[in-house]
């Protein structure tokens, strides 16, 4: 099968608990061979379900699940042949770290010598080579979220699900942790299908990101894509920081359109997802996207004040009231360039038009 072609598709899958409510719509999903998909999304909007469905430990209400081109809606979870990762690692406390991964295999009635080499092979891509006779007590979580995961590819699979593997370590862990899975899929070619609710964790990792929210996918697309060109107002917010501008559309002209914002002042923007002039539209724009100071033939120009600055190492975090809203956001890098801003300090700020989105409302 080509890398191209589905290797996991969901053919118009619902699940819902009560018989009534749908915490998954019609889900209509393919993940190519080889891929890593992201599941993205906050708390309750239908990733994790549509994982556990998958897995087998769910039953989809309506629909059809295919892996590599078999219906598995009644096939068990043991015969999937599916290696699992969870937050809270799901290690045997009382075995080894040698005995935990050989448990996968031992089940598949391997000889001992492959299963040696198996467990080898596993540890030394995890880094862990020297710590096989350890038990999980022993180990940091860090070592044991490693060993999670080289227990979940040490039969294998052809498919790997993440259910958010990385939540339960600190900062600087988490995203050592996420280079280290980065490069494990990227050497090995397994299929990833990764859930999480930290959209920079999908950025770094991802080949596409799925973006629910209320049991449907909002957007699928590329990282770069998801970030640069949000469709609609949620993804815009969900992903990376945002500011947002309510207005009314003007007028349309091709692909560009006129909004009289909120509070005061006219706005160009991309016309990306508006239903036409009079129509309300919320706009969407990055704050590293912002200039303070631009030249004077920035189509978008606005005199605004600073209100607060945040230092944060690489660049000044700086709030500015403009149009009469207090909370718009621009990051300032730090070059020296800007090093008199102050609060109160009057300053003129300006974008491009293709900078500025304009999407739904809600």
């Amino acid at each position: 099968m080509e890398r191209n072609q589905a290797y996991v598709q969901f053919q118009d899958v619902q699940k819902s608990y009560d018989g009534e409510t749908l915490v998954v719509k019609s889900l209509n999903l393919d993940v190519a061979r080889g891929e890593f998909l992201t599941m993205l999304g906050p708390s309750g909007s239908g990733k994790t379900t549509c994982l556990m469905m998958l897995a087998g430990f769910e039953t989809a209400t309506h629909g059809e699940i295919v892996l590599d081109g078999q219906p598995i809606n009644n096939v068990p979870p043991y015969r999937r042949q599916i290696g699992m990762v969870f937050q809270n690692y799901a290690l045997f406390p009382h075995m080894t770290v040698n005995e935990n991964l050989a448990f996968p295999l031992e089940v598949r009635r391997m000889a001992r010598a492959e299963i040696e080499r198996r467990i080898k092979r596993a540890l030394d891509m995890v880094q862990l080579g020297a710590f096989g006779n350890r038990r999980p007590g022993q180990l940091s979580g860090g070592q044991q979220q490693r060993v999670a995961v080289a227990r979940a590819l040490v039969f294998e699979p052809k498919l790997v699900l993440m259910d958010e593997p990385l939540g339960a370590l600190d900062k600087q862990l988490r995203e050592q942790m996420q280079y280290e899975i980065k490069h494990i899929h990227e050497s090995l070619g397994v299929t990833v299908v990764y859930v999480t609710h930290d959209q920079s964790e999908a950025l770094t990792m991802s080949n596409r990101i799925a973006v629910f929210n209320d049991g449907v996918i909002q957007q699928l697309a590329t990282p770069a894509d998801l970030y640069e060109r949000p469709e609609n107002a949620f993804v815009a917010q969900f992903i990376g920081e945002n500011n947002r501008l309510r207005g009314k559309v003007t007028t349309v002209n091709g692909g560009t359109c006129a909004v009289e914002v909120e509070g005061g002042g006219r706005i160009r923007a991309l016309a990306v997802n508006i239903a036409g002039p009079g129509s309300p539209t919320t706009l969407s724009l990055r704050p590293e996207r912002v200039l303070i100071d631009p030249p004077a033939d920035c189509p978008n120009l606005f005199d605004g004040r600073v209100e607060e600055l945040i230092y944060l190492g690489d660049h000044m975090r700086t709030r500015v009231n403009i149009c009469g809203h207090d909370d718009f956001i621009v990051k300032v890098p730090n070059a020296g360039r800007h090093a008199g801003l102050h609060p109160g300090h009057a300053v003129r700020v300006g974008w491009q038009v293709e900078d500025c989105r304009a999407l739904d409302a809600s």
